[in-house]
Protein backbone atom coordinates (compact mmCIF):
# COMPACT_ATOMS: atom_id res chain seq x y z
CA UNK A 1 0.00 0.00 0.00
CA UNK A 2 0.99 3.62 -0.44
CA UNK A 3 0.35 6.68 1.70
CA UNK A 4 0.16 10.09 0.05
CA UNK A 5 0.70 13.10 2.25
CA UNK A 6 2.89 15.94 3.46
CA UNK A 7 5.66 15.96 6.04
CA UNK A 8 3.95 18.62 8.14
CA UNK A 9 0.29 17.60 8.30
CA UNK A 10 -0.76 16.30 11.74
CA UNK A 11 -3.44 14.19 10.04
CA UNK A 12 -0.84 12.48 7.86
CA UNK A 13 1.42 12.05 10.86
CA UNK A 14 -1.38 10.36 12.80
CA UNK A 15 -1.72 7.77 10.03
CA UNK A 16 2.06 7.29 9.78
CA UNK A 17 2.29 6.66 13.51
CA UNK A 18 -0.51 4.11 13.35
CA UNK A 19 1.25 2.37 10.44
CA UNK A 20 4.44 2.27 12.49
CA UNK A 21 2.76 1.01 15.65
CA UNK A 22 0.92 -1.66 13.63
CA UNK A 23 4.16 -2.65 11.87
CA UNK A 24 2.58 -2.27 8.45
CA UNK A 25 4.96 -1.84 5.51
CA UNK A 26 4.03 0.94 3.07
CA UNK A 27 5.43 3.40 0.57
CA UNK A 28 5.23 7.10 1.37
CA UNK A 29 4.70 9.64 -1.41
CA UNK A 30 5.20 13.24 -0.35
CA UNK A 31 2.67 15.54 -2.01
CA UNK A 32 1.57 18.98 -0.81
CA UNK A 33 -2.01 19.75 -1.92
CA UNK A 34 -1.59 23.50 -2.37
CA UNK A 35 1.48 23.28 -4.62
CA UNK A 36 0.94 23.69 -8.37
CA UNK A 37 2.42 20.28 -9.20
CA UNK A 38 0.24 18.35 -6.74
CA UNK A 39 -1.42 15.11 -7.83
CA UNK A 40 -3.56 14.72 -4.71
CA UNK A 41 -6.81 15.40 -6.59
CA UNK A 42 -6.12 12.30 -8.70
CA UNK A 43 -6.48 10.23 -5.52
CA UNK A 44 -8.93 12.31 -3.52
CA UNK A 45 -11.44 14.62 -5.27
CA UNK A 46 -11.40 16.84 -2.18
CA UNK A 47 -7.67 17.47 -2.70
CA UNK A 48 -6.81 16.66 0.89
CA UNK A 49 -4.21 14.43 2.51
CA UNK A 50 -3.71 11.81 3.78
CA UNK A 51 -4.76 9.33 1.12
CA UNK A 52 -4.10 5.62 1.50
CA UNK A 53 -3.90 3.64 -1.75
CA UNK A 54 -4.53 -0.07 -1.25
CA UNK A 55 -2.95 -2.87 -3.26
CA UNK A 56 -6.01 -3.17 -5.51
CA UNK A 57 -5.99 0.58 -6.24
CA UNK A 58 -8.81 1.48 -3.86
CA UNK A 59 -8.23 4.85 -2.21
CA UNK A 60 -9.15 5.74 1.35
CA UNK A 61 -9.21 9.33 2.51
CA UNK A 62 -9.83 11.21 5.72
CA UNK A 63 -7.46 10.19 8.48
CA UNK A 64 -10.28 8.87 10.68
CA UNK A 65 -11.33 6.41 7.98
CA UNK A 66 -7.75 5.35 7.31
CA UNK A 67 -6.81 4.66 10.94
CA UNK A 68 -10.02 2.67 11.45
CA UNK A 69 -9.11 0.52 8.46
CA UNK A 70 -5.51 0.03 9.58
CA UNK A 71 -6.42 -0.89 13.14
CA UNK A 72 -8.82 -3.56 11.88
CA UNK A 73 -6.49 -4.80 9.16
CA UNK A 74 -3.78 -5.92 11.57
CA UNK A 75 -4.49 -7.35 15.05
CA UNK A 76 -1.05 -6.31 16.34
CA UNK A 77 -1.17 -3.53 18.95
CA UNK A 78 -4.84 -2.62 18.78
CA UNK A 79 -5.22 1.14 19.15
CA UNK A 80 -9.02 1.44 19.05
CA UNK A 81 -11.05 -0.59 21.55
CA UNK A 82 -13.59 -3.01 20.15
CA UNK A 83 -16.35 -2.35 22.68
CA UNK A 84 -18.76 0.48 21.96
CA UNK A 85 -18.32 2.70 25.07
CA UNK A 86 -14.53 2.51 25.12
CA UNK A 87 -14.33 2.84 21.34
CA UNK A 88 -16.58 5.90 21.34
CA UNK A 89 -14.50 7.63 24.00
CA UNK A 90 -11.26 7.05 22.09
CA UNK A 91 -12.90 8.36 18.90
CA UNK A 92 -14.19 11.34 20.88
CA UNK A 93 -10.61 12.20 21.83
CA UNK A 94 -9.65 11.88 18.17
CA UNK A 95 -12.49 14.23 17.18
CA UNK A 96 -11.34 16.80 19.74
CA UNK A 97 -7.71 16.61 18.64
CA UNK A 98 -8.62 16.76 14.96
CA UNK A 99 -10.95 19.69 15.61
CA UNK A 100 -8.15 21.66 17.24
CA UNK A 101 -5.96 20.86 14.21
CA UNK A 102 -8.70 21.93 11.81
CA UNK A 103 -8.96 25.31 13.50
CA UNK A 104 -5.16 25.72 13.64
CA UNK A 105 -4.78 24.73 9.98
CA UNK A 106 -7.42 27.28 9.05
CA UNK A 107 -5.38 29.98 10.79
CA UNK A 108 -2.23 28.85 8.99
CA UNK A 109 -3.90 28.98 5.58
CA UNK A 110 -5.59 32.32 6.29
CA UNK A 111 -2.22 33.83 7.18
CA UNK A 112 -0.84 32.71 3.83
CA UNK A 113 -3.28 35.08 2.10
CA UNK A 114 -2.25 38.68 1.37
CA UNK A 115 -2.51 40.83 4.49
CA UNK A 116 -5.26 42.93 2.95
CA UNK A 117 -7.44 39.86 2.45
CA UNK A 118 -6.93 38.25 5.84
CA UNK A 119 -9.83 38.32 8.29
CA UNK A 120 -8.71 39.04 11.84
CA UNK A 121 -12.21 38.17 13.03
CA UNK A 122 -12.00 34.75 11.37
CA UNK A 123 -8.54 34.10 12.79
CA UNK A 124 -9.71 35.13 16.27
CA UNK A 125 -12.64 32.73 16.01
CA UNK A 126 -10.34 29.84 15.16
CA UNK A 127 -7.92 30.79 17.94
CA UNK A 128 -10.79 30.60 20.41
CA UNK A 129 -11.61 27.07 19.20
CA UNK A 130 -7.98 26.04 19.71
CA UNK A 131 -7.80 27.41 23.25
CA UNK A 132 -11.17 25.97 24.31
CA UNK A 133 -10.14 22.63 22.85
CA UNK A 134 -6.88 22.67 24.78
CA UNK A 135 -8.68 23.52 28.01
CA UNK A 136 -11.07 20.60 27.56
CA UNK A 137 -8.21 18.23 26.66
CA UNK A 138 -6.32 19.22 29.81
CA UNK A 139 -9.43 18.89 31.95
CA UNK A 140 -10.36 15.48 30.57
CA UNK A 141 -6.82 14.12 30.79
CA UNK A 142 -6.55 15.18 34.43
CA UNK A 143 -3.92 13.21 36.29
CA UNK A 144 -4.16 10.13 34.08
CA UNK A 145 -1.17 8.68 32.26
CA UNK A 146 -3.16 8.01 29.07
CA UNK A 147 -6.08 9.85 27.54
CA UNK A 148 -8.51 6.95 27.76
CA UNK A 149 -8.30 3.81 29.86
CA UNK A 150 -5.07 2.28 31.11
CA UNK A 151 -3.23 1.86 27.82
CA UNK A 152 -1.80 3.77 24.86
CA UNK A 153 -4.48 4.25 22.20
CA UNK A 154 -5.36 6.28 19.15
CA UNK A 155 -6.55 8.99 21.55
CA UNK A 156 -2.97 9.60 22.68
CA UNK A 157 -1.66 9.52 19.11
CA UNK A 158 -4.22 12.06 17.91
CA UNK A 159 -3.66 14.45 20.80
CA UNK A 160 0.11 14.08 20.60
CA UNK A 161 0.09 14.92 16.90
CA UNK A 162 -2.08 17.96 17.55
CA UNK A 163 0.10 19.38 20.31
CA UNK A 164 3.29 18.77 18.34
CA UNK A 165 1.73 20.52 15.34
CA UNK A 166 0.93 23.55 17.48
CA UNK A 167 4.56 23.69 18.62
CA UNK A 168 5.72 23.38 15.01
CA UNK A 169 3.44 26.00 13.44
CA UNK A 170 2.30 28.17 16.34
CA UNK A 171 5.04 28.59 18.97
CA UNK A 172 3.09 31.57 20.31
CA UNK A 173 0.35 29.21 21.56
CA UNK A 174 1.55 28.31 25.03
CA UNK A 175 -0.18 24.96 25.41
CA UNK A 176 2.54 23.80 27.79
CA UNK A 177 0.83 25.93 30.41
CA UNK A 178 -1.09 22.69 30.96
CA UNK A 179 1.50 20.46 32.68
CA UNK A 180 -0.44 17.25 32.07
CA UNK A 181 -0.51 17.87 28.31
CA UNK A 182 3.22 18.63 28.35
CA UNK A 183 3.95 15.44 30.28
CA UNK A 184 1.93 13.36 27.82
CA UNK A 185 3.73 14.80 24.79
CA UNK A 186 7.15 14.41 26.38
CA UNK A 187 6.39 10.74 27.00
CA UNK A 188 5.01 10.19 23.50
CA UNK A 189 7.96 11.85 21.77
CA UNK A 190 10.26 9.17 23.16
CA UNK A 191 8.41 6.52 21.13
CA UNK A 192 10.13 5.54 17.85
CA UNK A 193 6.89 6.09 15.91
CA UNK A 194 6.81 9.72 17.03
CA UNK A 195 10.53 10.29 16.54
CA UNK A 196 10.52 9.05 12.94
CA UNK A 197 7.47 11.12 11.97
CA UNK A 198 8.38 14.46 13.54
CA UNK A 199 7.04 17.30 11.35
CA UNK A 200 9.56 18.98 9.07
CA UNK A 201 9.57 21.15 6.00
CA UNK A 202 9.94 19.16 2.75
CA UNK A 203 13.31 20.73 1.93
CA UNK A 204 14.73 19.66 5.30
CA UNK A 205 17.94 17.65 5.00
Amino acid sequence: MKLVGSLTSPFVRKVRIVLSEKRIVYDFEVDIPWESVTRVAEYNPLSKVPVLILADGTTLYDSKVIVDYLDSANPVSRLIPEFNRERSMVKRWEALADGICDAASTIFLERKRPNSLQSTEWISRQQKKVMLGLEVAARDLGDKKWCEGNAYTLADIALGCTLSYLSFRFPEIQWRMFPNLANLVDMLEDRPSFVETAPKEPNHK
